[in-house]
């Protein structure tokens, strides 16, 4: 009996790991709008729905890049996916759309397989996940580490994305090791800063990871909410909010960067480093609760993730209107084991209590 060579009997292996791949999104791909691919993991009581292009659309010979999304508070990996608005339908469907932006960079990036990994924590709320584990910080990097080994591709990079309070998720990750791992190529904080850290060496971490390697970037898009009130109260306190922490994320960084200016009426905007580290802040002149329309109504998820690209602005516009329109699906994913209904708030004391997460 002959055995095989160590190298043989590798390529076997990954070839039998491609084809279960293949096999496991075809048999779903007609119960999903676009013909979208998906896979359901649970891990460490957090439910992650893999979504990856049409098999025609994924090639193992280009690069692939994976977005692993953390969800704000309160928001199912259905709400995030997003869908067309109804009377009767859950507003949480119209706040982010990251399926109909992800549709979006799929088209203006056909040389890319783009894999969206959806992170939803158990109880909706990446923070109270956290407290109710020590050993988060640990258990966050193996979510990380499992998502990338488990898709397939020899030219893979990950990209650290959250909205709102699942900016704890990526801050757990950093808190999780000395070093962010040369496989995460960019960072992408959308409203989701509240809890940076000097004293836990986020910047520290931050600056050595974009140091390392020119095609790294960060991206924080943050709004003034330093003086936005709802029902007659602030909606964050006296030190928190994500202008404050934007500002000290800045302040840290100018120690051993510099920054330009580009600032108008309307935004604030920093850049260092030749464009790896961005800041894009808005001066929220007349108020309003902005949190969730950084994301969807500015196309903030399309902006953060082509920052620093050849793609950047030649999709639309930041700050909006709508870029995606057309890749809105008519009606909500149906993803198998779905989480149990969000509590029906209001929008805006929704999206009140998310900011101060």
């Amino acid at each position: 009996m002959h055995r095989l060579s160590p190298i043989i009997a590798l390529a076997v292996m990954m070839l039998a790991r491609t084809s279960l791949w293949s096999a496991e999104f075809d048999s779903r791909q007609a119960d999903h709008p676009f013909g979208e691919r998906v896979e359901l993991v649970r891990m460490h009581q957090a439910r992650i729905v893999i979504n990856t292009a049409p098999a025609q659309r994924f090639a193992q010979t280009r690069p692939t890049r994976i977005v692993l999304y953390a969800l704000p508070n309160g928001n199912t990996i259905e709400h995030t996916i997003g869908c067309r608005t109804d009377p009767q339908r859950d507003w949480h469907f119209d706040i982010q759309h990251i399926g109909a932006q992800t549709r979006l960079l799929r088209e203006i990036q056909p040389n890319l397989n783009l894999v969206v990994a959806y992170l939803e924590a158990e109880g909706l709320s990446w923070p109270a996940w956290r407290q109710k584990r020590p050993e988060s910080a640990a258990l966050i990097r193996e979510i990380v580490d499992h998502v990338f080994a488990h898709v397939p591709g020899s030219d893979k990079r990950l990209t650290l994305a959250a909205h709102s309070g699942g900016g704890s998720f990526i801050w757990a990750y950093l808190d999780g090791g000395d070093a962010i791992q040369g496989s995460i190529q960019r960072i992408a904080l959308l409203d989701a800063n509240y809890s940076y850290s000097d004293e836990r060496r986020h910047g520290e971490k931050l600056l050595a990871w974009l140091k390392a390697d020119s095609s790294r970037v960060l991206v924080v898009i943050a709004y003034d909410d330093r003086q936005v009130m709802l029902n007659g109260r602030p909606v964050v306190g006296a030190t928190g909010g994500t202008y404050r922490a934007s500002h000290r994320m800045i302040d840290r960084f100018a120690q051993d960067v510099t920054f330009d200016s580009n600032d108008d009426q309307i935004w604030e905007r920093r850049s260092a480093m030749d464009g790896q580290l961005r800041f894009l802040i808005h001066r929220n002149p007349h108020r309003k609760i902005l949190h969730t329309a950084l994301v969807a109504e500015m196309n903030g998820y399309v902006h953060a993730m082509t920052v620093h690209t050849p793609r950047e602005n030649v999709w639309g516009t930041f700050g909006g209107p709508r870029a995606y329109e057309k890749w809105i699906q008519t009606a909500p994913s149906e993803l198998a084991q779905a989480s149990a209904a969000t509590p029906q708030t209001s929008a805006a004391t929704a999206r009140a209590s998310a900011a101060t997460a």
